[in-house]
């Protein structure tokens, strides 16, 4: 059973998408909340699988919150997906950096929805390859932060080599395609790069190679 958060302070909002969630035998809605203050108590509390966060709210927005759930060792098992109402903008790459695991916005089809919600619950980011070459194109421009390339040099050169392509958008497959490799071993490649890096998700993984400068927009 996959436990869900709900977090939005739009009370239509929520009963729209706990309508959907409702209706799937493997989805349980175990607690909604108004605020980002409000999710992270509901959080600690019920330890849900994936917390859907508007990343617009009072009293502690949806970037915060995540912030603050990525933070909490005692929450590594959320996987946070960020709402919003205008697609790829900043407040979503700020919401990545923060530690979410993908985006959804707000007028997705109701089938993509719970797939999407499945997809959270395994781990996996939402982040199609189209939309992470904008996102990066975007709002990537140069290394962020300063200490990250250093964080870099326990990968092995296959990993690294994994984390790149991880960062231009590829899927497991297309990276085993492109190493010459299985994809039972790209998708290695790519787990212990994740543990060697502490990165909660692929999403933080790719925020990570471009932060130190591993690709750049000139790359894609």
């Amino acid at each position: 059973m996959i436990r869900v958060l709900l977090v939005d302070d739009q009370p239509l909002i929520r009963s729209g998408f706990r309508a959907l969630l409702d209706l799937e035998d493997d989805i349980e809605v175990v607690a909604e909340a108004a605020d980002g203050s409000e999710a992270l108590t509901l959080a600690r509390q019920h330890l849900p699988d994936v917390s859907l966060i508007d990343v617009q709210m009072p009293v502690l927005d949806g970037i915060e919150a995540t912030r603050h759930i990525a933070a909490d060792p005692a929450l590594a098992g959320v996987h946070v997906v960020i709402l919003t109402n205008y697609g790829l903008d900043e407040y979503v790459f700020h919401a990545l950096r923060a530690g979410a695991a993908g985006f959804l916005v707000k007028d997705i089809r109701p089938e993509d929805f719970l797939h999407s919600v499945r997809v959270a619950a395994r781990g996996d980011a939402l982040l199609a390859p189209s939309i992470t070459r904008r996102l990066i194109n975007r709002y990537v421009s140069q290394p962020m932060t300063t200490g990250t390339a250093t964080r870099l040099d326990g990968l092995t050169i296959r990993e690294r080599e994994a984390v790149t392509l991880v960062a231009q958008g590829l899927s497991n497959d297309e990276i085993a395609d492109h190493m010459v490799i299985s994809p039972f071993t790209a998708k290695t490649h790519v787990n212990r790069a994740m543990t060697k890096l502490h990165a909660r998700d692929r999403a933080q993984l790719v925020v990570l190679a471009y932060e130190a400068g591993l690709v750049t927009p000139r790359n894609l």
